[in-house]
């Protein structure tokens, strides 16, 4: 499974990292981030702007308060 841990990408860099990292995954893969908040808008604009991005698979947890690990699994 790709990991990517973007706590420290400055923020403007880091939506198009993770967009070229799920752009280089296959069908079946789940891209991991890990980030230092929930990243609902990361959520929103997959939703919205990648038809491969599995909506439905998409898991998020907060193992430590600055810490949260989400799964953005492709069709």
């Amino acid at each position: 499974m790709p990991r990517l841990d973007v706590r420290e990408i400055p923020p403007p860099e880091r939506h198009p990292k993770i967009h070229d990292a799920f752009a280089e995954m296959d069908s079946g893969e789940v891209l991991e981030i890990v980030n230092d908040h929930e990243p609902k808008p990361l959520f929103y604009e997959m939703q919205a702007e990648v038809e491969a991005f599995d909506a439905d698979g998409y898991e998020v947890e907060r193992p430590e308060s600055q810490k949260f690990v989400a799964k953005f699994p492709k069709q």
